[in-house]
């Protein structure tokens, strides 16, 4: 497993990766109550799945190519292990960062109180089967032909676009939580519905 990419490598990673994360997120939240909207941020990216992704690049590795943490732990670490364990790292990970959310800016980032089998409001069994199986696909198939890729990327203009985006993204990131913060509410900015029951009212966000 290569894992000396270059810097503008993970730059670029973590902007494609934040892209697919908005947009997996809105996919979700679609298919559950019928439409789509920013994800409290002002710029479609959500750097806690770029965090995510390359942390358990670096510590885990991929699946079939563990990590040298990994090997030094587990004298096997197939497949299934993999899955197992991102399925808790994810159930962990929501819960944690959903009760930081819920004390630093005295809000619900989200609510899984009406999924079957939720553990607490935070995470419930049956989307952390769906996360974990879709991480563990993707970085099975697509992160290090994804890596590879865009480390032979030699176009400069290219990069520039990628670092600035990048810094853009993090400034996001802080001023949509200050706003939540200072605001004590979500931060939506715009609401797009595309399925939309003639009998019920419209679901409140969350």
């Amino acid at each position: 497993m290569k894992a000396d990419y270059s810097v503008d490598t993970y730059i670029i990673a973590s902007v494609i990766i934040s892209f697919l994360g908005f947009c997996l997120e809105n996919i979700w939240i679609c298919i559950r109550k019928g439409y789509i909207d920013n994800r409290n941020m002002t710029l479609p990216f959500l750097l806690g799945y770029s965090f995510a992704i390359l942390g358990i690049y670096f510590v885990l590795g991929t699946p079939g190519h563990p990590s040298s943490i990994v090997e030094k732990i587990m004298a096997r670490f197939d497949y299934f292990s993999y899955y197992v364990t991102i399925f808790i790292l994810v159930s962990i990970g929501e819960i944690i960062l959903e009760k930081l959310v819920e004390w630093i800016c005295g809000i619900y980032y989200w609510d899984y109180s009406s999924l079957p089998l939720h553990i607490t409001r935070y995470t419930s069994v049956m989307t952390s089967i769906a996360f974990s199986f879709i991480i563990t696909k993707f970085m099975k198939l697509l992160f290090v032909p994804m890596m590879e890729f865009f480390s032979n990327l030699t176009f400069q203009p290219v990069i520039i676009l990628f670092r600035l985006t990048y810094i853009l993204m993090i400034f996001d990131f802080f001023i949509s939580f200050y706003r939540m913060y200072k605001g004590r509410s979500l931060n939506e900015r715009w609401k797009k519905w595309l399925i939309q029951s003639k009998t019920t009212p419209k679901p409140e966000n969350g």
